[in-house]
Order: C-alpha cells, then sequence, then structure tokens
C-alpha cells in the first residue's frame, strides 16, 4: 500500500424499522452530499433484490441523481449484478452516465444475483431454463463494448458506437471469492473485495496482484470494502452497531426484517446473544472511537495491501450514520482537496 489510505463509502440504502424505502433512498442522496464535502474519494450504490431492509435495487437509478447534487465524488455501482443484464444494455447506460458526468463515473460489475431464488426467477426475462453459467464471458463482451474493441467478426461489430463517447465510465470488478479474483487479473481490471461478506479474504487479493495482466490497467488496484460503526466513544458505537447485528442474526435464521431500533435490538442480544463477527462466511465489524477504527481500517487494508477502504455503515438512525462518516472523515483528517491531490 503506497501512499495515503483513500476512503470511500458503500451505500446499500439500509430501511430503518418505522421508515420507508422512498425515505431510505432520500437518505442515500443525502449521504452521499455529506460524503462529497467531507472528502471521501467515491460513493458506490448497491444492487439488492427483494430484502425488507435494503432499498438499493438499481444502482444505475441511483447514480445520476447523486451525481446531480455532488461535486468531487466519483459516483459508481458496488454493484451492477452482471448475470441480471445484456452486457450491451448495462454498456450503453454507464455511457450515458459517464457523458452526463464525465471522468466522475465507476462501473462496477459482480457474479452473484443479490437475491434469493424466487427474486431471482422474477427478475429473469425468459423463465423457461435456468440461464446459463456464463459471466466471464459477459464480462468480456461488457469490456469489448466499454472499449469499443468488438473485433470486425463479432456479430455485434456493426454497432452503433456507445451514447456518451468520448466519455466512459471506469469498470471495476467486484467480489468475495478466490475466483472472482483470478477474473480481474485475467483482465486487468481494478479489484474491490467484500471483507464485510466474506472476512479473510487477502490471500485471493494476493493471487490478483499475482496474476495481474495488463489490460485496463497497466498495474493492479485493489479496494477493500469493510463494515464500520464508528462514534465517540467504544460503547456508543457498540450500541448502535447492535441494530446490525440483530438484523444479522435474524438474516442467518431465514428472516429479513428492517433495520431494527437500537432499543430493539440491545434486547434481542441481551437475551439472545450476538452474532459473531468472525466468521466462516461472517461479517467482519470495525466497531469502536475514531482512534480504534482508523487503526482497524488501516490494519485491514494492509492485510489487503489496498490502497483504498470504502467504507459500509449501517444504523438505525440516519444521523448516526451520517455522524459516523464525519468522525471517520476526521480520524483520517480527510478534506475536499483530497481527492484532487
Amino acid at each position: 500500500m503506497a501512499g495515503p489510505l483513500r476512503l470511500s463509502v458503500l451505500d446499500q440504502s439500509p430501511v430503518s424499522e418505522g421508515s420507508t424505502g422512498a425515505q431510505a433512498l432520500r437518505n442515500t442522496v443525502d449521504l452521499a452530499r455529506l460524503a462529497d464535502t467531507l472528502g471521501y474519494h467515491r460513493y458506490w450504490v448497491a444492487e439488492h433484490h427483494g430484502s425488507p431492509s435494503l432499498a438499493g435495487t438499481s444502482p444505475e437509478a441511483l447514480i445520476g441523481p447523486i451525481a446531480a447534487v455532488t461535486t468531487r465524488l466519483r459516483v459508481g455501482s458496488g454493484g451492477v449484478m452482471l448475470p441480471h443484464y445484456s452486457p450491451r444494455k448495462v454498456a450503453e447506460t454507464f455511457s450515458v452516465l459517464s457523458g452526463l458526468f464525465p471522468g466522475r463515473i465507476d462501473l462496477g460489475v459482480g457474479r452473484t444475483a443479490g437475491a434469493d431464488e424466487v427474486t431471482s426467477r422474477a427478475l429473469q426475462r425468459d423463465r423457461r431454463m435456468v440461464p446459463p453459467d456464463d459471466f466471464p464471458e459477459q464480462l468480456v463482451e461488457l469490456l469489448f463494448y466499454l472499449g469499443d474493441r468488438l473485433g470486425s467478426r463479432h456479430p455485434f461489430a456493426a454497432l452503433a458506437a456507445l451514447p456518451g463517447r468520448p466519455e466512459a465510465p471506469e469498470p471495476w470488478l467486484l467480489g468475495s471469492s478466490h475466483e472472482s479474483a483470478v477474473w480481474a487479473a485475467q483482465a486487468g481490471l481494478p479489484y474491490a473485495f467484500g471483507d464485510f461478506i466474506n472476512p479473510g479474504g487477502a490471500e485471493s487479493a494476493a493471487a490478483y496482484v499475482a496474476r495481474f495482466q495488463a489490460g485496463h490497467l497497466e498495474a493492479p488496484r485493489v479496494a477493500v470494502a469493510v463494515a464500520v460503526v464508528c462514534a465517540p466513544t467504544d460503547a456508543e458505537a457498540e450500541r448502535l452497531a447492535s441494530s446490525g447485528r440483530m438484523a444479522r442474526a435474524l438474516r442467518a435464521q431465514g428472516r429479513e426484517v428492517r433495520v431494527p431500533t437500537v432499543e430493539a435490538a440491545v434486547a434481542h442480544i441481551a437475551e439472545h446473544g450476538a452474532p459473531a463477527d468472525y466468521g466462516p462466511r461472517g461479517t467482519r465489524a470495525i466497531v469502536g472511537d475514531p482512534a480504534t477504527v482508523r487503526s482497524r481500517i488501516e490494519e485491514t487494508a494492509r492485510a489487503y495491501g489496498a490502497e483504498e477502504a470504502i467504507v459500509v455503515t449501517i444504523t438505525h438512525d440516519h444521523a448516526a450514520r451520517r455522524r459516523s462518516y464525519e468522525l471517520i472523515a476526521d480520524a483520517f483528517a480527510l478534506g475536499p482537496g483530497v481527492r484532487a491531490a
């Protein structure tokens, strides 16, 4: 990891108990404005389907409004779940966004469905058969469109250039497995690993660097996404984090709920115990005061050889989420000039 660690945001648009999905989406735009003023580098919005606790189903629909009310941030998808879509349609959509907001749009893509089996089927256009598991081929086609490098023999070679030319999004591959690291390396793409989904992915990040082949990038670039709750004291941070812990415990039991209140979560954890922050595929949460959080984010970034940490924070109270990102920005001495530097 060379140079100062960049800090970015991943927003899943959490829906709090007693609130609505519409309010969660407005909170996402509000938080993006704040992140822009605080000096975060990029702001990614996620794609999840069929969950009452997450309103972020359409990153391509959120990116435009976010980019329109911010000035410094790179804005993008964290990520588009490519198996649901035509690579051409994804390329066109993000080309339009790039044309409107030049030099600021990221296209992060992932392989997972981001949904349960029934919701995934509902998202399919053709339900006569199981869709093919052809993500590597989809990725190659998408990159050909973005790079305007379809060979003359390709059946789609005669298609018109993308509408936002000469602007183009920056493609990223997102993952939480060794397989995704290999694909990113083969394609020469920047790679973001979801440590908050699958902790302990440092070996995958190392494999990505070792196997990297120059393509979109000349050299490998690693980012790591981490779950964080920051508050003025460790005790307050632990209290705020209880909402996410309760929701995670219920999700493991097959019960999807909106992000519970702190009071409900504290009572639930007192009765049933808290889920472990570490597990075979559990969530590693960084929870504490600003000094604790900075230390553990830097420790995680070093383990991955990452030049960037992408912070995802879920609390019941939107004000507490805003405050968490403010405290992290202060802890890392971020500022509006950091991104430009």
